[in-house]
């Protein structure tokens, strides 16, 4: 099987040809990858530096049902008839596709299969599955900050779950723990505030 980054190249630049990309063209995909596929390309818009507006509700929401279904122990994903028909801009789809090409290959670089109880046994999946879907709710709230960190917890969680790489996965929920630290003090004082007091602490390392 292709590895990912060639896979999504592929699909997206030569063999859609439609202006709108469809949620399920995009679970089609998966095949039998299912979950560790979804959470690494629905995570994939919020967790770049790159401005992608309109797709953490709704795929933070995706994520959160998928997470659910993890903890249950679901082995095959569903989704809702209703959500498949969702569409989104090609051109977009392929500008986060190139842009977040380069982050994939350097994980298929370092990614096989190790500690694989952490993403098949039930406890492990249970657990990724929990941090996944908060940080999913994270990607839901509507206030800057919220969303990019938790994304980037889900995408790197996802893909150690993608290749059975348990080191990966745990590697994301460091990530997924940063991200609900982050969201929590913007919650409970504010972006500003949170912003003001990160880049106090910066320029107070750089300066030393």
């Amino acid at each position: 099987m292709a590895r990912l980054s060639t896979e999504l190249n592929r699909y997206f630049f030569e063999e859609v040809s439609t202006p709108q990309v469809t949620l399920k063209e995009i679970l089609t995909l998966a095949g039998e990858r299912t979950f560790g596929f979804l959470f690494v390309v629905l995570a994939l818009p919020s967790a770049l530096p790159i401005p992608a507006p309109g797709y953490s509700t709704p795929f933070g929401i995706v994520m959160f049902l998928l997470a659910v279904q993890l903890i249950a122990g679901r082995t095959r994903p569903w989704m809702p008839e209703g959500w498949n028909h969702k569409q989104f801009d090609l051109g977009s789809v392929r500008k986060i596709v190139k842009a977040g090409s380069p982050w994939l290959r350097r994980l298929e670089a370092v990614s096989r299969p190790r500690l694989t109880a952490v993403c098949t046994s039930l406890p492990g999946r249970t657990v990724l599955g929990l941090a996944i879907a908060l940080m999913s709710i994270s990607m839901m709230i509507p206030i800057p900050g919220t969303n990019t960190l938790p994304a980037m917890g889900i995408f790197v969680t996802g893909f150690g779950l993608l290749d059975d790489d348990g080191l990966i996965s745990l590697g994301g929920l460091v990530l997924c723990v940063m991200g609900g630290i982050l969201t929590t003090l913007i919650l409970t004082f504010g972006y500003e505030a949170v912003k003001t007091g990160i880049e106090f602490l910066g320029n107070g390392v750089f300066q030393r």
